[in-house]
């Protein structure tokens, strides 16, 4: 590509990185990047757990782990729905 010519797609060249589209999607909706890394820290925990989780079945350590992981990203869905909604009907001021 020549100095004169202007990129076809300048958005999409500016913010390929995932870093980016990752900051760019928490200051939009700041609740999906918290349960993101709530599922995983949820998940790591549960298999940092699985060495130590005595005489309990493997198959019931692990339903465990998936409902705690399942509910802390529903929980930080639900509380992202939660403030969206207070910021676009309580904060915002009526036109």
């Amino acid at each position: 590509m020549s100095p004169s010519q202007e990129p076809v797609f300048p958005d999409y060249e500016t913010e390929t990185s995932q870093t980016s589209k990752l900051i760019k999607k928490f200051k939009e909706t700041p609740f999906v990047p918290i349960g993101m890394g709530g599922f995983a820290a949820v998940v790591a925990y549960g298999l940092y757990k699985l060495k130590h989780r005595g005489d309990m079945k493997m198959s019931l350590h692990l339903i465990h782990m998936r409902v705690a992981a399942q509910g802390f990203a529903v929980g930080a869905l639900t509380c992202g729905v939660l403030y969206s909604m207070f910021r676009e009907y309580v904060v915002k001021p009526k036109e």
